[in-house]
């Protein structure tokens, strides 16, 4: 494990749902790009700090291999799994496909306190100057677009997917000029929202998701040479 890292650990020797918890927290840190890609996951540690035997560690660790936010790897352990340009390509081409098609199923459903929300979240990630929230705020934006599609799977899908690259795009959008490239699409699709237009809203979501991948592979290829 990194030294220094503050994982939100609790003491749950007595807590029936610790493998959860564990889960949630490991991820959590994988995601806010808290843990290295390529860093070991020591078991042992990760049970001395909350608390536990390694049972629920191990089954916590199995949760986040299914995810694909870790690996096991000979002779290192588990340790947190990295993408290649090739597999983010792969995942925004995944992405361009599924999410214009939920915000197009989404949109005559939408209700106004979904559209209320959706504003919300669009006006705080604009606003932010904590890099940390960035992710949090963006996927807050279009989950609150996308959460009135009646597409339960879908839905499941585009966040775990959404776990895969999000380390990434946080980087990104703190390195480079995609927070204000991102703030300006984020508000085009949610007028087309408001508008009731959901083939606009769709085409805007597929530009929005290529442009956003293509920017982290481009910057990924040019600065990990």
């Amino acid at each position: 494990m990194p030294k220094g890292l503050k994982l939100k650990t609790l003491d749950l020797g007595r807590q029936a749902s610790s493998s959860d918890v564990i889960y949630d927290a490991l991820r959590d840190a994988i995601i806010r790009g808290e843990i290295a890609e390529g860093e070991p996951l020591r078991q042992d540690s990760i049970a001395q700090m909350f608390n536990v035997s390694r049972i629920p560690v191990r089954e916590a660790m199995q949760r986040l291999e299914a995810q694909g936010l870790v690996v096991s790897e000979r002779y290192k352990g588990v340790v947190v799994a990295s993408l290649s340009p090739e597999q983010i390509i792969e995942i925004f081409e995944f992405r361009a496909l599924v999410e214009p098609a939920v915000i197009e199923a989404a949109v005559p459903l939408m209700t106004e306190a979904s559209l209320e929300r959706a504003q919300r979240h669009c006006d705080a990630f604009a606003a932010e100057t904590d890099p940390v929230r960035w992710g949090d705020l963006n996927r807050e934006f279009h989950n609150a677009l996308y959460r009135d599609c009646d597409r339960p799977y879908f839905l499941s899908v585009i966040d775990k997917t959404n776990d895969l690259v999000e380390r990434y795009v946080r980087l990104v959008l703190f390195l480079t000029q995609g927070l204000r490239n991102a703030t300006t699409e984020h508000q085009a699709i949610l007028d087309a929202c408001k508008s009731r237009k959901p083939k606009l809203a769709a085409e805007l979501t597929r530009r929005h998701v290529d442009a956003a991948g293509k920017n982290l592979v481009n910057y990924l290829r040019e600065h990990h040479k």
